[in-house]
């Protein structure tokens, strides 16, 4: 199996420090690529015939033209950390993004095969859901940029905010079962930002059989592969979390189990312990 972190790297000539492909991966579905640019850079993003993205806007603006058609500048917040919704494009199958730079920029490029069943759209804030999820130390905070209750042909993702000192993707749950509706087999990559930017998380990515069972630090800009099994995030005082999931498996619905010996963390025991 490939290893499962994937470090940040130097840029290259197009700004790009993360590229993950299906096929570096060991697995069918997910893609995904992270750019830093600077004022100025113009990139141009085609989805190919059998692939669909989702371009998120972690940080910066750009002038934007989404299949031929100019949008403008898009993009407000200059940090994640803001914690203000995120722009997005989807860009479906056959279609193509062009974005110039107006500030300096970090880009997520999600991929996964697509059909041009949907149209290519903006996703701006208002098209966002943003939930507080948890209790106590296991509180974060999400946005929903492409769930599954929105047009896409395979696609999910979302990104999700923990404060130091707190967990997340907790109690430990999987979705490597193509099996609704209990389960749905979903690969998934876990993008981590952290603030202040030099300091770490913890991951663990592990199976009931233990066939499966790896502990790592992630570092700013770094990239988690979960193939299968569980896959919490612990984070560490002094530094709040941000991470970029991208989830696509055989069917496009999110249903998953908790680990059974820690679905208690969601039962009314811990919030009142936490409610004192």
């Amino acid at each position: 199996m490939p290893d499962l972190l994937s470090k940040k790297r130097e840029l290259n000539q197009s700004g790009r420090y993360q590229h993950i492909t299906p096929e570096s991966a060991g697995w069918k579905y997910v893609g995904f690529d992270a750019y830093s640019l600077s004022e100025g850079d113009t990139h141009t993003f085609d989805a190919g015939s059998d692939t669909e993205l989702c371009l998120v806007f972690v940080a910066g603006k750009a002038d934007t033209t989404l299949g031929g058609q100019p949008l403008g500048v898009i993009g407000e917040r200059l940090d994640p950390f803001e914690r203000t919704k995120p722009y997005s494009l989807y860009v479906t199958a056959g279609d193509s993004a062009t974005i110039t730079a107006v500030t300096g920029m970090d880009l997520a490029v999600c991929s996964a095969p697509g059909r041009g069943t949907y149209p290519s759209r903006l996703i701006g804030p208002d098209d966002v859901g943003a939930e507080a999820r948890g209790h106590g130390n296991n509180q974060r905070y999400v946005h929903n940029i492409l769930p599954d209750d929105k047009e896409a042909d395979s696609l999910l993702v979302v990104e999700v905010y923990t404060d130091e000192g707190c967990t997340s993707s907790y109690p430990s749950h999987k979705h490597d079962r193509d099996a609704p509706p209990e389960e749905t087999q979903l690969e998934e990559t876990y993008y981590h930002r952290l603030n202040p930017p030099q300091g770490f998380c913890i991951q663990r990515v592990y199976t009931d059989d233990g066939d499966l069972d790896e502990c790592m630090a992630a570092y700013d800009k770094d990239v988690v592969m979960v193939p299968k099994g569980y896959h919490p995030v612990a984070t560490m005082a002094g530094y709040d979390s941000y991470y970029l999931n991208v989830m696509a498996g055989p069917v496009r619905k999110w249903l998953f189990t908790w680990e059974e010996d820690h679905a208690w963390i969601n039962s009314p025991v811990y919030e009142e312990k936490h409610s004192r």
